[in-house]
């Protein structure tokens, strides 16, 4: 039943008995509420969700008549049930009346109580499907902001912030794009940017992201699983299968690891990013391709093409766009608000874990570290820190770093066998309390003394203060 209905009454009273016999019929936890003139109505319809509008024919919003009113709401609210009323029954207006928009059309007059009744009855199952759309609608919308979290690009660092600036340019221009950096810096994070910013056209829907490791399979079975095979292309093909081009198809197709593929398919693949058409493994038909290709590499391919390993024409039709993705030790300043964003995360998974919080110490550590796995290894390192323990600190033993890679043999090579061991030994333990921030427990954890120990150490090396 319809909870909130606007009655557009520019008259203040003439309407009095209808919005009456409304409320009668919609019940008491039902709001009926009135617009006096056009604005308020806009304004009322722009600000809150109505299950119904009534617009008076003749009174319409005191200047124009209720069909002008009638093309007004629709420009607003395409699919709000509008309820068209007028004084005397008239088969041609509530034609007119139903054919601008109307959901329908009530006589004023003698039994109104029975005929409003009648109509709010009639508008109850537009209501409820109204409602289950209004649902759906904020379900998607929910799931939309949720992915768009998933996937978003946290950062402090200018040059990838400049980065970002490119991916949403270049996201609506359909054209390919090409995502370099090592292993672990994000390139499947900024395919997805290069995807949401994209638009198909206002008739077309945007379609799917649809990813591919091309690492992770065999040449044959990379290709079936590109553009898809025909029943009876090899032993097991019984049916006819649709490849990634076409479940991309108005979307992204996102290639992975492009930089693995063997020349001989990356002669296909350059076929079907030149000319966007390609043929099911075991099939004559050409098809037609509208996927969207981000292709990424962590392969030095300027170095691959003049060794022969990759093909320069592939490369200058994915390089439409080149987005070059830095490491993470060449933007320090990412790694704590990166640590920050995974601390987040993981801790509000488990209620019992929310107060766990980041020491000065394993910060500093953080910092220190080279992350040769990149965004990659420092979330691992964070998930792994926060379900170690429940303690509120994760202290620098809990994100079970390597210790700093400063041993050079050379610097001992010279020196007599003793002094050499006695050397080592204090680049040992000076690198453990840099990386606990002199914290002794947690530096004889990561050396694998006891504490005694590690001051018995300290001690004899003439490092105890």
């Amino acid at each position: 039943m319809p909870t909130k209905v606007l009655v557009l009454d520019p008259s203040a009273s003439e309407l009095d008995a209808l919005v009456d016999r409304i409320q009668r019929a919609c019940g008491d936890e039902s709001r009926v509420v009135r617009a006096i003139d056009a604005r308020a109505l806009e304004l009322a319809i722009a600000e809150h969700a109505w299950d119904l509008v009534v617009v008076d024919l003749r009174l319409g919003d005191g200047v124009n008549d209720g069909l002008s009113v009638l093309a007004s709401v629709r420009r607003l609210d395409a699919e709000l049930p509008v309820v068209v009323v007028a004084e005397r029954g008239d088969v041609e207006i509530a034609r007119r009346a139903v054919a601008a928009g109307a959901n329908d059309f009530l006589v004023r007059g003698e039994k109104l109580g029975e005929r409003v009744a009648t109509q709010i009855e009639k508008i109850r199952r537009l209501v409820q499907l109204l409602d289950e759309k209004r649902a759906l609608v904020r379900e998607n919308r929910a799931h939309r902001e949720a992915e768009e979290a998933r996937y978003r690009i946290v950062t402090k660092s200018p040059s990838l912030e400049k980065l970002v600036r490119a991916a949403e340019r270049v996201g609506p221009v359909p054209r390919p794009v090409l995502i370099l950096g090592e292993r672990g810096t994000g390139k499947e994070l900024f395919a997805h940017l290069v995807h949401s910013s994209s638009r198909r056209g206002p008739q077309k829907r945007r379609g799917a992201f649809v990813a591919v490791n091309c690492a992770a399979f065999a040449e044959p079975l990379l290709e079936s699983e590109l553009f898809g095979h025909e029943r009876g292309a090899y032993t097991g093909a019984d049916k006819r299968t649709s490849g990634k081009f076409e479940l991309a198809e108005n979307g992204t197709l996102f290639l992975d690891e492009i930089g693995n593929t063997s020349l001989a398919f990356q002669r296909k693949i350059l076929r079907a990013v030149e000319y966007g058409t390609y043929v099911r493994v075991g099939g004559h038909e050409e098809l037609a391709s509208d996927a969207r290709i981000v292709a990424a590499t962590n392969a030095d391919l300027e170095r691959e093409m003049k060794e022969g390993r990759f093909l320069p024409d592939l490369y200058d039709r994915l390089a439409f766009e080149v987005i070059r993705i830095p490491p993470l030790r060449a933007r320090p300043e990412d790694v704590e608000v990166l640590a920050a964003h995974f601390l987040e995360r993981f801790v509000g998974e488990v209620p019992a874990l929310r107060t766990r919080r980041l020491s000065g110490a394993a910060l500093e550590a953080l910092r220190r570290y080279d992350f040769p796995g990149n965004v990659r290894e420092l979330k691992n390192v964070i998930e792994r820190a926060v379900y170690r323990d429940d303690a509120p600190d994760i202290g620098v033993a809990d994100l079970g770093l390597p210790l700093p890679s400063t041993h050079d043999t050379a610097r001992f090579s010279s020196l007599p066998f003793p002094e050499a061991v006695a050397a080592f030994e204090v680049s040992l333990l000076e690198d453990a309390l840099a990386a606990t921030g002199g914290n002794r427990a947690e530096a004889a954890r990561r050396l694998g003394l006891t504490y005694d120990a590690l001051r018995h150490q300290l001690k004899k090396h003439g490092l105890e203060k």
